[in-house]
């Protein structure tokens, strides 16, 4: 790996298991605590995660414009600022008022730090070669909760939450210099290579370019519901399919490791495969996995087949949802695209917990097993239109271009 590509994945990686392990995943630590301590119920507390994945929605084609004005490192930086004013205003917090104004700047923050800015600037250093590099990020990215869970727990226990609070925001702002001083300087571009950026990946005519975005937006939106919807009901649902409950701690511990995994996989398949095939696969496991719990009857073997597979199908869609603008959108365009399907993915990723615990409390396993089944395989049906789209695309001209829906 080249020097400057080793440095680029390095700092980028570092600032994204900064990133969301200081914010998405700190609730799960510290969240009761500080329930306790601001006389909130559990879910007001948690609710901050909501509201940060709304804001963050919301702000996407703000962000897009942003990072066409002014660079991803730039917006990096800013987002690292604001994630890290936010974690000031949780620490200080004294009742649900601040708390949740803390959570709405961080989740500014998060839409200027997170995913969409990071692998904007893998684009821009990379170009449309950029798909090996955002994968391998990715993996970085999924052991976030791994790192920070047993940090937070120590500072927590050496400090007290508003104390370690503070110190995840000096974590944020020793990013800040990182992003502005140290990544690679965008490559330096000829007129053939910004011309190389500019060639569209297919050719689509208008409607056919509306028609893919609003389809890749719907598989988006569904495993975004599906994968953060079942995520916090996993040993729920084991449990209610004849698990123990030691059985389902164990199980449920499994999830996160095979979707690392899956992760890797699908990267290292990457080279012979696209990102609207893995989608399918994802698509394929999210749609199937379900169907095992209607048969487990508590079989351990049979409810460990349901974890392997929601979990390779929740890794796989994780980085579908990265890479398949790529495929469909050209590397100069790839920054507002992304930005443009973070605001209904992040309004699913916020809304699937709420909505599969419903369905999961009323209507019990069947009932969340149709609702998410039902919703992958309609996934999966948008999926294979999309490969109609590519198989009728051929390759544009240097310089052709596709509108996107605006």
């Amino acid at each position: 790996m080249r020097l400057d590509r080793l440095r680029l994945v390095a700092i980028l990686a570092l600032g994204q298991i900064i990133g969301w392990g200081t914010t998405f995943d700190m609730p799960g630590v510290l969240g009761r605590s500080i329930a306790a301590d601001l006389g909130m119920s559990n879910a007001l507390a948690f609710g901050g995660l909501t509201a940060m994945m709304l804001v963050g929605g919301l702000s996407g084609p703000a962000t897009g414009r942003a990072i066409e004005r002014l660079g991803a490192a730039r917006v990096l930086a800013a987002g690292a600022a604001a994630m890290a004013a936010g974690l000031v205003g949780l620490s200080v917090a004294q009742g649900p008022v601040v708390y949740y104004a803390a959570w709405v700047v961080a989740g500014i923050g998060g839409a200027l730090g997170l995913s969409v800015p990071a692998h904007t600037a893998v684009v821009e250093r990379e170009g449309a070669g950029a798909k090996g590099v955002i994968g391998l990020l990715m993996i970085f990215t999924g052991v976030s909760a791994a790192v920070f869970w047993p940090l937070w727990s120590l500072a927590a226990e050496a400090f007290g939450w508003r104390s370690a609070l503070l110190i995840g925001a000096a974590a944020q702002l020793a990013l800040c210099p990182l992003y502005l001083f140290a990544l690679p300087r965008k490559r330096e571009e000829s007129a053939e290579m910004r011309a190389a950026s500019l060639d569209e990946p297919l050719v689509m005519s208008p409607r056919q370019s509306r028609l893919a975005f609003a389809l890749i937006a719907f598989v988006f939106v569904v495993f975004g519901l599906v994968t953060t919807g079942i995520a916090p009901s996993l040993i729920a649902l084991l449990q209610a399919s004849g698990a123990s409950p030691a059985l389902a701690l164990q199980l449920g511990s499994l999830r996160s490791l095979l979707g690392i995994t899956a992760r890797l996989a699908d990267m290292l398949a990457g080279r012979r495969a696209s990102a609207v095939l893995s989608g399918l696969v994802a698509a394929g496991l999210l749609a199937g996995s379900p169907l095992i719990l209607l048969f487990a009857d508590g079989e351990a073997s049979l409810l460990f087949l349901f974890v392997a597979f929601y979990g390779f199908g929740s890794g796989i869609s994780a980085l579908t949802r990265a890479l398949l603008p790529l495929q469909f959108f050209s590397a100069a365009r790839y920054a507002r695209a992304a930005a443009s399907l973070s605001l209904p993915t992040n309004i699913a990723m916020a809304t699937g917990p709420l909505a599969i615990t419903l369905v999961l409390d009323n209507a019990g396993v069947a009932g969340a097993v149709a609702v998410t089944c039902g919703l992958s395989a309609l996934a999966f049906a948008a999926l294979v239109v999309l490969v109609a789209i590519v198989r009728r695309a051929a390759r544009p001209a240097a310089g052709a271009a596709a509108t996107l829906p605006g």
